[in-house]
Formats: C-alpha cells, structure tokens, sequence
C-alpha cells in the first residue's frame, strides 16, 4: 500500500522537531506495541540519533505480549534503546516513564529543568500518555490520526518538562509492509486508504499466524488459502450484504479493520524482529536490482 498522506502541518512540524532537538535533553517515542518497527518514524531516528532515548511501545492491552517481548529484547540489545511496554492511559503504568526518564538526565543537567520530546507518528497514544503524565487533560487526544496540530510545553514539576508535538508521518513508506500495517492499525486517515485491501493483507497474515482468532470470531469452520474467500465469508458471517445478497467486501473489510483496533479477535501483532529484518533485506536487494538496471554496464 502506497502511502499518500503527508498534510502541511507535518511538513511543518518536521521542520520544528529539527529545531526543537537542540534545547531537549531526552527523546521519547511512543511506538504502537503491535508494529513497534513500521510506528517508528526514520526522521525521528535520523534527527535525534545523539539524544538519550526512551521507546515506549504503547497499547500493550491490544498487543501480543509474547511478541512484544521479542521486541524489548531485539530494540534493547541490537539498537541500544531503552523501552517500556505500558498503556499509556494506566497512571501507575505511564509513571514508569517518569522514572525512566529521571535516570537518564544527563549528570551536567540535573540542576534544571529535563526537556523530554515526548513524539511519534499520528494514533500511537503519544497525547494520551502527555495527559496521564501530568494527570490533567492538556494534550489533544483522539481516535483519528493527527489531532494535535502544534508542539506544546507541559512542565511536569519533580525538575521535568515535556515537550509535545504533532504526531508526524513521513512522505514516503518504502516498505510496502509497514504501509499496510499503519493503515490496519489506524496511523492513517480513513480517506487515504483502501479497507478492502488492507483487510485483505490483515487476513493473509492473521490465517498464518493467529488462525484461530478468526475461526472464532467470525465462526467459520475453515480459512480458504484465498483471501479473497475469507473476507467473503466474513462478509457472510456478519451481514455485510448489498444487492441481490451478494458480499460488500469493502463493508467487510472495514468490519474486520474495527474489530482489529477494537481488540476484539485479541492481542495481536503484526510484524516480528525476524520478519522485519527479512523485508529489509527484500527491500535492499530491490534497491540494488533497480540502480543495476537504471546504470547497466
């Protein structure tokens, strides 16, 4: 899926994330526990690389902790991040980013105010865990991506200051993989992408890796090796009819995508260290065969 949403509040909020690094002390990223590799943001990797830095992989409640756990180790030992898998809306749980972020002040700094960048791409919870944090509604927060518009200072007391910005995307996904994935999860506005075909990338992996959830929740008996038949009969199963009793499978499709964000066929996720490290390689070899053919000998 070719990601086509890059609106001109996050053209300008990358421009005042660059500015924004030189007075912060430590990075926080708000990742989505189920994609924690397709919700990090390459410019934020690219802009803030010298910072301290904190991964938080949010919505836990939502995602497979077996794989989660995967991901801590992989992110902690192959990348050198500290994270934290919380709920950004549990108090008890968001404290532990407090903490976190109070041990890695630099020593030259503790006698002032921490500047923490608490950021991340549009729907991972970024707002939510700003307002747990200073236990008050001050960040904007939504089930739509891009709610907040503008960055914002939220002193924290306890010699810590967070500063917010608009959860900003990036203008081109190269992995078609993770293009999927934000618009299955909701990073991406509803006008920018395709139910019926993100479902169907939903349902080729969820009948490889959680098949029963399906069989479950939608009663089937069987999943068919074809996607296609699969969403028929969920279309089938829950009603999504139009004309002549045939399948809407874009009322299907946009079924099984809610019940997917809603949590109702379980804690998922879609994306493992492994499969990732395997796209990328996919992804670099394309590279290398594309500038082959533009440049042959």
């Amino acid at each position: 899926m070719q990601v086509q949403w890059f609106p001109g509040h996050m053209n300008k909020a990358r421009k005042e994330l660059r500015k924004a690094l030189d007075q912060v002390d430590i990075v926080v990223e708000v990742l989505d526990a189920r994609i924690p590799y397709s919700s990090q943001n390459p410019l934020l990797v690219a802009l803030g690389a010298a910072k301290p830095r904190v991964r938080v992989l949010n919505k836990i409640d939502l995602a497979d902790p077996a794989i989660v756990a995967l991901w801590q180790t992989h992110l902690e030992r192959e990348q050198h991040f500290k994270t934290l898998a919380i709920s950004a809306d549990q108090a008890r749980q968001s404290t532990q980013v407090r903490h976190l972020c109070r041990q890695l002040v630099p020593s030259s700094k503790k006698n002032r105010n921490a500047v923490i960048l608490v950021a991340g791409i549009p729907n991972v919870g970024k707002s939510t865990l700003i307002n747990t944090l200073a236990g008050r509604a001050i960040a904007a927060t939504g089930n739509e991506p891009a709610v907040t518009k503008a960055q914002q200072r939220i002193n924290l007391g306890d010699g810590l200051t967070l500063l917010d910005s608009p959860g900003v995307l990036w203008p081109n996904i190269e992995n078609i993989g993770s293009g999927y994935r934000l618009a299955v999860t909701g990073a991406i506005r509803q006008t920018a992408m395709d139910y019926e075909d993100a479902a169907l990338f939903a349902l080729r992996y969820l009948s490889r890796s959680y098949p029963e959830r399906l069989l479950r929740r939608y009663q089937l008996e069987v999943l068919s090796s074809v996607d296609g038949e699969n969403l028929e009969a969920i279309g089938k199963k829950t009603g999504c009819l139009g004309s002549g009793a045939q399948v809407d499978t874009t009322r299907a499709g946009t079924r099984l995508i809610s019940d997917i964000r809603s949590g109702k066929l379980g804690r998922l996720c879609f994306e493992t260290p492994e499969m990732i490290t395997l796209e990328l390689a996919e992804l670099e070899a394309q590279k290398v065969a594309k500038k082959i053919g533009e440049n042959p000998k």
